[in-house]
């Protein structure tokens, strides 16, 4: 069995060959919430991929924390251009992400649930200490996760959402709930990487938590402006505004 490392850099040298969209900076993140947590607690992520924030969280988590990977590898909602079902291009993730996770040693530790979200929310029990939602982008999945499993993440327990204030269908949905909740406070983002605690918000504290939140909308204006002009081949326009290329996330 491959021994645990300890650092984040160590831990990002096995997992940055792997394909998928989350940054070192946003790594990074998701290491410290991870390693944050307290002995037995329960991680929850809710797509996987190919096991590129797997391999964080199971790395940086306590020993005995029970890390739970949801993902159906249907082969859609899983890029740009990738919304529809394909079943071999799922299976294709699946043995990927089977395969990473044995070659980090860390097979034992994911317990991983081929489900959608929406229909794995009985496979769970119990309270959530960490919740990492990078799945479905499209508004109601996307709302759905938000909603019912960022209700099961215990009293100041952490949720990270990917995506966020970038993609349409999730921005629409953190407006819908956690902008005007009395039981998230937002703590930041790295670029699309948003962190949430959970906690029980007066209303001065709300009013200020709602426009935090809202401070990051020109940011995600942006982003859409530099999509559109990706979609439309324009993609060396994206200099006007700072972007360095690819699609941002």
């Amino acid at each position: 069995m491959t021994a645990s490392p300890t650092s984040f850099e160590a831990v990002w040298e096995r997992a940055d060959g792997i394909e998928g969209w989350l940054k070192p900076e946003q790594g990074r993140r998701l290491y410290d919430a991870a390693r944050s947590v307290g002995p037995g607690a329960t991680i929850v992520e809710i797509g996987s991929f190919r096991g590129r924030s797997t391999i964080v969280l199971a790395q940086a988590a306590p020993g005995d924390a029970h890390i739970v990977a949801i993902d159906p590898h249907g082969g859609g909602d899983r890029g740009p251009g990738e919304i529809a079902p394909d079943a071999a291009r799922g299976d294709a993730d699946h043995a990927a992400f089977a395969s990473n996770l044995a070659a980090a040693g860390l097979a034992h530790r994911i317990r991983h649930v081929r489900k959608p979200s929406s229909g794995a929310l009985e496979d769970v029990s119990g309270h959530v200490e960490l919740l990492f939602v990078d799945g479905a982008h499209r508004y109601g999945p996307a709302r759905a996760d938000i909603v019912d499993w960022g209700g099961r993440v215990t009293d100041s327990g952490t949720m990270l959402v990917h995506d966020a204030f970038s993609s349409v269908g999730v921005t629409l949905a953190l407006l819908s709930t956690a902008v005007i909740s009395r039981r998230w406070r937002y703590l930041g983002r790295v670029d699309s990487l948003a962190e949430y605690r959970r906690a029980d918000l007066s209303g001065a504290d709300r009013l200020a938590n709602a426009l935090r939140q809202l401070a990051q909308l020109p940011w995600f204006v942006r982003n859409l402006a530099i999509k559109c002009l990706i979609t439309a081949r324009l993609g060396r326009l994206t200099r006007l505004l700072g972007h360095k290329g690819g699609w941002p996330y």
